[in-house]
């Protein structure tokens, strides 16, 4: 049996998924086998995997397209190691970032049930350069935040100060992924958060203050998705939402912020101030919400 089963879902990704892949292939912890889920592609992301002769690599296939979370799951039911990893198809690992996420287990101070990394952003041109300036702004602004805990991170998530990206960094117990029930299948965006709050129900998140992810920006649903998904994911978790604004936590004012820019993105002003007058605004916001405006400027001078 492996030590870690990595889960990659993928769905007509077939010119990028290879990154993923020997990104995986390429690590040097190697006790791990690589499950692949194709959620029904149809762009030879089949023919390519044929093309892969490594023993460690298993390929499960969907017959039709059921959504990354469906996938995910898929991956964690058909998982055989200890723990399961999970990557996003499009992005990819730098060569020892499970060796320090076990490293960082075995050294947690409690019981601890899984670890995530930082991620860093990698984009072209100018949009790319104000995007990194912005989450540097962000993550220079979130720096003496805690990163690391239990249950006591649930405002932490549900404020969006802690940002996991756990569908590509998160190395998770496979028993506490299935007891938890996997991802969310009926949410279309927060899936990771999501399946965050309820691992760290369980026990202890321990995380390792290096980027060992590089994240590749390939296109967000619409805004009104995102608005939707969003109103599922507040209501779900409402007792916790309560709780973390007892405590302090400006929950419902950072999703009206991350509304906003997603408004913002699209062009859409009059939506994007209907959240914006609600969101809390400070300083360190102010570089995502000019990027999020400059790109739906961007957007609605370059429209026919």
């Amino acid at each position: 049996m492996p030590t870690v089963s990595v889960v990659v879902p993928t769905y007509n990704r077939s010119d990028v998924l290879p990154r993923a892949i020997d990104s995986v292939l390429e690590q040097t912890y190697e006790d791990f086998e690589l499950v692949v889920v194709d959620d029904g592609s149809d762009d030879g992301t089949l023919t390519m995997l044929d093309s892969y002769d490594d023993p460690r690599l298993r390929v499960i296939t969907h017959g039709t397209n059921r959504g990354a979370n469906v996938a995910r799951n898929t991956g964690i039911e058909h998982a055989n190691g200890e723990f399961v990893a999970f990557l996003d198809s499009d992005d990819e690992w730098h060569p020892d970032k499970l060796a320090q996420q076990l490293a960082r287990y075995d050294s947690a101070p409690e019981r601890c049930v899984a670890v995530y990394c930082d991620f860093q952003y990698e984009l072209d041109g100018i949009t790319g350069r104000l995007l990194k300036t912005a989450a540097s702004a962000l993550s220079l602004a979130d720096d003496d935040r805690p990163k690391e805990g239990g249950s006591e991170l649930s405002g932490e998530i549900l404020a969006d100060h802690l940002h996991s990206g756990a569908g590509s960094t998160l190395l998770v117990e496979t028993s506490v992924a299935r007891d938890v029930d996997g991802f969310d299948q009926n949410l279309d965006r927060f899936q990771d958060p999501d399946f965050l709050l309820r691992v760290i129900q369980e026990g202890y998140l321990g995380y390792v203050d290096r980027p060992l992810v590089t994240r590749h920006e390939t296109g967000s649903p619409p805004a009104e998705t995102v608005e939707r998904a969003d109103e599922q994911f507040i209501a779900k978790h409402g007792s916790l939402v309560h709780a973390a604004e007892r405590d302090g936590y400006d929950v419902q004012e950072a999703h009206d912020l991350l509304l906003a820019k997603r408004y913002l993105q699209e062009g859409a002003f009059l939506d994007a101030a209907r959240y914006v007058r609600n969101a809390r605004l400070e300083p360190r916001h102010l570089p995502g919400v000019v990027w999020s405006a400059g790109s739906g400027l961007r957007n609605a001078t370059s429209s026919p």
